[in-house]
Formats: structure tokens, sequence, C-alpha cells
């Protein structure tokens, strides 16, 4: 699977379940959809199905499989047979075959699996693989919130994903840029096949983008907002082809549509990931 034609996904995280949110993205481009089996409360696929059936249709759709409902809290998993059965059944609660199924923050149970991580990933990834080859859904990635685990554990003999997807902007620390870069590289993705997430960290309210101007980071960022600066910038921290944003009005997504018509001073971002790294290894900046 390739980057979305807009460069933009409309994600569910934080988004309501909105009919209005879906159509006013369709008509405004934006043709491709992210959520997951766990987000609200694990009734993401159903709600969708429900609310927007007739609407799915007109997106591409991808999802995350990898979180469960546990007893008292949801729990991680990457047990192939149970990553396997959570493709059928998200194809079954969104009455569709999902374009692309993520396994979603593979670190999460790889922290505690040492010495066995590499095994364990490879078995969880030949799943996903096994499930597109069946035609359970399209394509199968990988979203990782911490891929700083990942680059040491791939090798040759590993299916490949066709998304890797990764947070983004400029709320990223370097291990995390770095990490991405390193994935990139050993998978051989185009850029079209690196999505970024989270591009403002959760919130365009909150205090640090009162005390930045992203606009720094645009070759001529007088006529774009600093939201708009943020998230243009978030395409190249790391070198992403298509981001993923969430929100409940379809004005900001409009509005953010309108960033990738800027031009980004890629000298400023090399100077900004310089300084992060030095910050990073404790020399002056």
């Amino acid at each position: 699977m390739r980057g979305t034609d807009s460069g933009v996904v409309l994600g569910l995280h934080r988004s309501r379940h909105e009919r209005r949110l879906l159509t006013g993205a369709l008509d405004l481009g934006v043709t491709t959809i992210d959520t997951s089996t766990n987000y609200l409360g694990f009734r993401s696929h159903e709600v969708l199905a429900h609310m927007a059936g007739d609407l799915l249709p007109k997106f591409t759709l991808s999802t995350k499989v990898g979180y469960f409902p546990g007893p008292d809290r949801a729990e991680h998993s990457l047990d192939p047979v149970r990553l396997y059965e959570a493709v059928e059944q998200a194809s079954r609660d969104l009455g569709r075959e999902p374009d692309l199924v993520f396994l979603h923050n593979p670190e999460h149970s790889l922290r505690e699996a040492a010495p066995h991580r590499r095994d364990l990933l490879a078995q969880a990834c030949t799943a996903l693989d096994g499930a597109a080859a069946k035609g359970l859904c399209g394509a199968w990635g990988i979203a990782s919130w911490d891929p700083t685990l990942l680059p040491g554990l791939i090798d040759a003999t590993m299916p490949v994903p066709a998304v890797l997807m990764v947070r983004a902007g400029l709320l990223v620390g370097i291990g995390t840029l770095d990490a991405a870069d390193a994935l990139t590289a050993a998978w051989s993705l185009s850029d079209d096949r690196v999505w970024g997430m989270s591009p403002f960290g959760g919130s365009t309210s909150a205090p640090v983008w009162s005390r930045i101007d992203p606009r720094v980071f645009l070759r001529d960022g007088g006529g774009f907002s600093r939201a708009q600066a943020a998230f243009r910038a978030a395409y190249r921290l790391p070198q992403v082809g298509t981001v993923a944003v969430g929100t409940d009005e379809p004005a900001h997504l409009g509005e953010l549509l309108g960033a990738l018509a800027s031009g980004v001073d890629e000298r400023a971002i090399h100077q900004y990931r310089s300084l992060l790294r030095a910050r990073s290894s404790g020399q002056p900046v």
C-alpha cells in the first residue's frame, strides 16, 4: 500500500466518530482514515460500520491490531494466533476487509521479551503477512510509538511491511527520528510508504505551541499559521510522505491541507536535528 493522494490521513484516535467528520473529509479530498481495534473502548470498528457503513467503501481504511480487552484493562500481545484472529474480527466488525492493518506498538510486548525479541517480532510479522496473503486485508504494516528497539531486531528473513508509521513532528526526540530512519533504510521504504502520526504531540492548544513559532521551518512562512507550519514540518521529522492527524472539525483538517502548499526550509530542519542530537549527547548547543 502506498501513501495517500492528499498526503493526509484522518486519524480517529482523538477524533469523535461522527458522520459529518467523514463526509467533511471526503469533501476535502481526504480519502484515507486510520483507526484501531482498541479505539473508542474497543468499539471503533462496530461504530464506524453502524454510523457510516455506506461511506466506508469511499475510503482507504487502515486499522491496527495488538491490544486486546483484558479483565481490568487493555492488554498487549504479539501472539501470532491472536493477531491473525484479530484481523479476521476486524473485517467482520467493519463489514469489509481493511486496506491496511498495522501491528500496533510491538515494543509494548518486546520490552519484556528479551532474549526472544527477534523471534517474537518475526512471528507477529509473519502472522500479519499471512493474513494479507489470505485476503483478510490489503496489506500490513507496523505502527510504533517508540521504535527505538526495532532496528536491532530486523533481519533479512522477516517479512517486510508495506507501511511504517511512527511519531512525527517537532516534539519527537532524536532517538525516535534515528530509529525511523534506520527502519526506513533496512526495509528500503520509499517516502510514500512511511507515515507520520501525532504531529502536534496530542493537541494544537498545548502550551508549547504558544512558546515557539514553527514558521521558521518554512521558506516563506508569512502566510501560514503556527499550526500549519508545525504540521508541514512534521513531513521532515522524520522523512514521511503521509501524516495521520486527528480532529473533530473538518475546517481544521482543511487548514492543515492548506499547509502542504508551503515549502520546507531543509537547512532549518537539518540544523534542528543537529541541535536535538547535541542536546541528547550533552554537548553544548
